[in-house]
């Protein structure tokens, strides 16, 4: 049963979106939902976030439902999971281990296998005493109370296991982010601007990636498919190469402990020269979304960039109304559909103008031996003008500022902005 709380400044239609939201979280996990409940809140209590009164209601639902589990929409603290799953009797958690589990179900690299470990173990250490409670009822003790002597010293036993769990994961972890940091640098040596596709999670920016670069990132219609980075090459009309980066998607509520643990994920778009932001056109939430996408990358450093709206699923749009209505709120938006594709074309045309803002005209004088560099203006540059001397060929071409700086050796004039 999904738990949903309305504080005094939330409507019914903002709870509502955030425990379908919930429900997706579950399903995604396996879990199937028996039913909701919302209790209206005015301030938080303490012992079980609600006041005593709203408890025993919740209680009265989920029997009525023969709940197995009970999932808050809000964080509970250790001692208030604690105090309800002694309430209870059954299993109580919240939206932050639901995220958390389904984090763990969908890591597939290295890294993001040392990362949901990483937050798992800070989400744990503290409800430690939780799991001896658990087994001190099996055990047939009056409720685990006091958990006087073995518990007790088992407990902290476990706690110096989990600190110390905790400390090499963090090492591991920064040795893998140092690999990562090379790669990336290398990544950036290269003469090609990086894109990086944000948005809410399943949004369909994997979708984005594997209709533009024919790639074959996983695409599934659920939360977090995508936890690891992709990264794909793609030629755009203008002739310019261009990097797509897919990233993790962002979703409301994002538990802290996740959001520190994939913040190297997470930079992949703090150091791309664009971000692609994709947004669900069908969704009644979009605008929230676009909030929350804000928020994060904000807090990453990593909004300052020059942006592209993409709104996506416009296929599924069948009132011509609101589609006209979002194209008049957001003019500079592209909208598409990476299901049949309509829109691609406007969508590379966005990015190749974008591109070009970042391009120089420059002329350069490249020695006859050094046709590894000619090559590379031809391909990834606007040529203007080409022409053979005795030292060297003189190319005046409008490039990329990573094209730019490859050459620089060989630039013959300070150029001018194009």
């Amino acid at each position: 049963m999904l738990v949903g709380l309305q504080h005094p400044h939330e409507s019914e239609e903002q709870v509502d979106e955030l425990l379908h939201e919930l429900a997706e979280l579950a399903e995604t996990l396996g879990v199937p939902v028996a039913g909701r409940f919302v209790a209206r809140v005015r301030k938080p209590q303490s012992r079980y976030l609600v006041g005593s009164g709203k408890a025993d209601e919740i209680m009265d639902k989920a029997g009525e439902l023969e709940a197995d589990v009970i999932i808050f929409d809000e964080q509970l603290t250790p001692s208030q999971q604690r105090n309800w799953e002694r309430l209870a009797e059954i299993a109580v958690i919240d939206r932050q281990e639901v995220i958390l589990d389904i984090f763990s179900q969908r890591a597939q690299t290295k890294e993001a296998e040392l990362q949901v470990s990483l937050a798992q173990a800070k989400y744990d250490l503290p409800r430690l005493k939780r799991r001896w409670t658990h087994l001190s009822r099996q055990r047939g003790m009056a409720g685990g109370a006091g958990l006087r002597g073995e518990g007790e010293q088992q407990i902290e036993v476990d706690a110096r296991l989990v600190r110390r769990r905790i400390a090499t994961l963090e090492k591991r972890l920064e040795e893998v982010r140092k690999q990562r940091d090379v790669q990336r640098k290398q990544r950036l040596r290269k003469p090609v601007p990086v894109a990086a596709i944000v948005g809410y999670t399943n949004a369909g920016k994997s979708s984005l990636l594997n209709v533009l670069t024919n790639a074959d990132a996983l695409v599934e219609d659920k939360l977090f498919a995508t936890l690891d980075p992709t990264t794909r090459r793609i030629v755009l009309p203008n002739k310019q190469e261009l990097l797509l980066s897919d990233t993790v998607g962002f979703i409301r509520k994002l538990p802290h402990q996740l959001v520190e643990a994939f913040k190297s994920t997470l930079e992949e778009a703090t150091h791309a020269d664009m971000l692609i932001e994709v947004l669900d056109i069908t969704n009644e939430q979009v605008e929230e979304h676009h909030e929350t996408t804000h928020e994060v990358l904000a807090e990453l450093g990593g909004w300052d960039k020059p942006l592209i709206q993409v709104f996506n699923k416009t296929d599924l749009v069948d009132d011509s109304f609101t589609l006209g209505r979002f194209r008049r709120r957001h003019p500079d938006a592209v909208f598409v559909s990476c299901c049949t594709g309509a829109g691609m074309d406007t969508l590379l045309d966005a990015l190749s103008v974008e591109v070009e803002r970042e391009l120089n005209r420059a002329e350069f004088l490249v020695p006859h031996e050094r046709y590894d560099l000619i090559a590379l203006l031809h391909r990834t540059s606007d040529i203007c003008d080409e022409k053979h001397e005795d030292t060297g060929v003189r190319i005046s071409a409008s490039v990329s500022p990573q094209v730019l700086d490859a050459l620089k050796d060989f630039r013959v004039n300070a150029g001018k902005s194009v």
